[in-house]
C-alpha cells in the first residue's frame, strides 16, 4: 500500500515564504508525475505545479516565479518551495502521486497540510 507523508504547513506573513515536503511509501514501479495540489474554502481542488518522472515542470499560472517544485526520484519524496506568499495561497495543499505497479496506473493522495497567509 502507497503512502504519502506530508510536512511543511503553516502560518506564514504575507511576502514570506514556506516549503512543503512529501515522501512517498510503498511498492511502486514506476513514479508518471508527483505534484501537489490545494483547495481554498469554497473553491474546487486545483493543480499548483507538478514534476514528470522525466523532469517536466508544470505550474499553475497564479504561482510561476513564486513556486518552485523539485523532487528525490531515488527517495521518492517531492517538495515545493513558495516564496512571496500572499492571502490567496491559503488553502489545504495536497501531495499527489501517479504511478505504475503490477501494470496498473494508480493514484494517491495525501493528507493535506494547511497552509496560512496572514498578517
Amino acid at each position: 500500500q502507497v503512502q504519502l507523508v506530508e510536512s511543511g504547513g503553516g502560518l506564514v506573513q504575507p511576502g514570506g515564504s514556506l516549503r512543503l515536503s512529501c515522501a512517498a511509501s510503498g511498492s511502486i514501479f514506476s513514479i508518471n508525475a508527483m505534484g501537489w495540489y490545494r483547495q481554498a474554502p469554497g473553491k474546487e481542488r486545483e493543480l499548483v505545479a507538478s514534476i514528470t518522472g522525466g523532469g517536466s515542470t508544470n505550474y499553475a499560472d497564479s504561482v510561476k516565479g513564486r513556486f518552485t517544485i523539485s523532487r528525490n526520484k531515488a527517495k521518492k519524496t517531492v517538495s515545493l518551495q513558495m516564496n512571496s506568499l500572499k492571502p490567496e495561497d491559503t488553502a489545504v495543499y495536497y501531495c499527489n502521486l501517479k504511478y505504475w505497479y503490477s501494470g496498473s496506473y494508480l493514484e494517491v493522495w495525501g493528507q493535506g497540510t494547511l497552509v496560512t497567509v496572514s498578517s
